[in-house]
């Protein structure tokens, strides 16, 4: 497995083009790997092997994009289309990889990590009795908490979101006025960058058919403890939720700060 990293240069008009269509950004990541062949939803390969990625929008002249996939990319088209092409060389070709194997197998029960995570938080709806449930986005920030918190999705996941000790808590016991839980002052956890997307899904030919995507993303930050490294290394290589094809699912750790452990 690889980590990658490329760096948008968005005053070029391909990176705005990549950056204003998630089809057309996820077109041009598995292009970045000649030897998957995509399966019918276009996120894996025919061996069941996975490429994630997603968007880091850290300010306007900062976007990156993150990779996890079962190979090494060659971005190459990508420095061409977005990136900065004349200051490419053989060493540094625009964009970095990285083993990511010995990082996974190096995740140990009870380790505590800061995460980054977007997704698609969705529930399922019966509006009508007698109805079939529809797949909905959860649209404020404390039921976009409630999807990443639900107790079997962690679990399932290999991690629990960490707590806050009591002493950095707001409220009292973790609750508002409504008393209900205020999980943004009882757990290490943000939601932020909600994105409304609606675009016409591609057909095979590539043109655009009647039908429409619509789709809520949002990126959540936040600490967390590892509870199961095995269910926990597939969380980080086969992605989290839904709509994966579009930038969501991918999961990233980096250690806590030293002020933070």
């Amino acid at each position: 497995m690889y980590l990658s990293r490329f760096r948008f240069n968005t005053a070029r008009p391909g990176a705005r083009r990549l950056l204003s269509s998630p089809q057309s950004l996820h077109a041009a990541v598995m292009s970045s790997f000649p030897h998957l062949l995509p399966t019918g939803s276009g996120s894996g390969a025919a061996d069941g092997a996975r490429v994630l990625w997603r968007l880091d929008r850290n300010a306007a002249a900062e976007v990156l994009l993150y990779v996890v996939s079962p190979d090494r990319p060659d971005m190459t088209h990508l420095v061409e289309q977005a990136g900065w092409p004349a200051a490419a060389t053989a060493q540094a070709p625009g964009w970095q990889s990285r083993p990511y194997t010995p990082f996974l197998h190096r995740l140990t029960e009870g380790s505590v990590w800061a995460f980054r995570l977007t997704a698609n938080p969705v529930h399922q709806i019966r509006r009508k009795e007698g109805e079939p449930t529809k797949r909905t986005a959860h649209l404020t920030p404390i039921h976009q908490m409630d999807w990443l918190l639900n107790p079997q999705r962690q679990e399932r996941g290999g991690f629990l979101i960490c707590e806050k000790p009591p002493d950095k808590r707001l409220l009292p016991g973790g609750t508002t006025h409504h008393n209900r839980p205020h999980h943004g002052d009882r757990y290490e956890l943000m939601v932020r960058d909600q994105r409304n997307l609606s675009f016409p899904k591609q057909g095979p030919d590539n043109t655009s058919t009647r039908h429409r995507v619509t789709l809520v993303t949002v990126t959540y930050d936040g600490q967390l403890t590892v509870t199961d490294p095995d269910r926990l290394r597939a969380t980080l290589t086969q992605g989290l939720g839904k709509a994966k094809a579009y930038g969501c699912g991918l999961m990233t750790l980096v250690p806590l700060p030293t002020t933070a452990r």
